[in-house]
């Protein structure tokens, strides 16, 4: 069983919260979420807002927090080989009133299929809130260009801005 290792970003100026599933083995190792240097998760979410990407730990949390974006994972624990997302089982889920109850949340979204799937299973009934599912920002999305992710994550600037 491995327990997610990293806190979650957010303040009470925080109008979205994008959900992963659980920290890959790079980001478990870095200490911060999207830490792959394959991953275009902060590629993507830079493109979104019209900024340079950060590529710092401070400057991601900057970036964020800035940007009014609160980020987590779905998963608190779980058992999983390696960074395979396949491959998890034994799942607790992260408590994701911590974020709601202090920022102003307008809407969630997941990064990817497999962060849907555990939101509907173990979250969503508890937070009362449906999430929108965006394409994974994961290098194993090899079918989905930057371009074509960030066409389709463009849809957080409404909140955020």
């Amino acid at each position: 069983m491995i327990e997610h290792p990293i806190p979650p970003i957010y303040n009470k100026k925080s109008k979205i919260l994008i959900l992963g599933s659980f920290p890959s083995v790079k980001s478990r190792e870095e200490g911060f979420f999207y830490g792959h240097p394959q991953n275009r998760f902060w590629k993507v979410t830079s493109a979104v807002v019209g900024e340079a990407a950060p590529q710092t730990v401070p400057e991601k949390k900057k970036f964020l927090l800035r940007n009014h974006i609160a980020l987590w994972d779905v998963i608190g624990s779980c058992d999983i080989t390696g960074s395979s997302d396949s491959s998890i089982r034994n799942v607790t889920a992260n408590d994701l009133s911590v974020i709601l109850d202090n920022a102003d949340i307008k809407q969630i979204y997941v990064n990817g299929k497999t962060a849907y799937k555990y939101y509907v299973k173990y979250s969503e009934e508890k937070t009362g809130r449906p999430a929108i599912c965006l394409p994974s920002t994961s290098p194993a999305n090899a079918a989905w260009s930057v371009e074509r992710l960030t066409d389709a994550w463009s849809c957080i600037k409404k909140e955020i801005k």
